[in-house]
């Protein structure tokens, strides 16, 4: 896992004119300036939680309509955002071992949601909706979530439990991303049906990562 994280800051470096010797000195810093800076999120709304629980419903067709960086950032936020000292987040995980990772794919390629900082880190700029699932949802949404699960990380906190936790955590943060995409005005739908090996391929996820969820989203089609 170090030498695929030492390739990818590497590139990165490249991409931004930095030297090797460089990254190899500084790939924290490298690596912090290649983020994306997210808008922070709004803590305020017009719809109500209640309203959201009303008006939520599988939405399986999209608009071409992109999202702003604005609505990313809120729906990043409303899964995994830090809201509390100690890193407390916006979905509960059992012994704060959030044992959870946040992956978001574009036609501008794939990301990973770093709740520090509240910020993006570019994994690699490729347009993998397509290779995630053959669901046209799936392809079609302008964004998809993954949330993936580090089921080793849970293991070595909560015993033979883990799996059980990491997928009561999962399904937490995908009821947050589906009501706080009804807020924005947008539509979701969870989705099971992918094979294993093709969502890690597509997002060169290392061995103890386990795809667990994929949320499409985007602008409900109509008529």
């Amino acid at each position: 896992m170090r030498s695929r994280m030492a390739l990818s800051l590497i590139a990165l470096g490249i991409l931004f004119g930095v030297g090797c010797a460089q990254v190899a000195t500084g790939q924290r810093e490298a690596a912090q300036a290649a983020d994306i800076s997210l808008p922070a999120p709004s803590l305020t709304g017009k719809v109500s939680v209640e309203e959201a629980l009303a008006k939520r419903r599988s939405v399986r067709s999209f608009t071409q309509q992109g999202l702003s960086l604005q609505q990313i950032g809120q729906l990043a936020w409303a899964a995994q955002g830090i809201t509390g000292s100690g890193g407390k987040r916006t979905a509960p995980s059992a012994m704060a071992v959030y044992p959870l990772q946040l992956y978001l794919i574009t036609s501008d390629g794939v990301f990973r949601y770093l709740p520090e900082g509240h910020r993006l880190a570019k994994v690699s700029g490729s347009d993998a909706r397509a290779a995630l699932s053959s669901q046209f949802s799936v392809r079609d949404a302008p964004l998809d979530f993954v949330i993936v699960g580090d089921l080793a990380k849970a293991r070595a906190r909560l015993g033979d439990r883990a799996e059980r936790f990491v997928c009561i955590e999962a399904g937490h943060v995908a009821q947050n991303i589906h009501l706080q995409a009804v807020a924005l005005a947008l539509g979701s739908v969870s989705v099971g049906g992918y094979r294993d090996a093709d969502v890690v391929k597509a997002l060169g996820l290392a061995a103890e990562e386990t795809p667990l969820y994929i949320i499409p989203v985007g602008y409900p089609r109509t008529g």
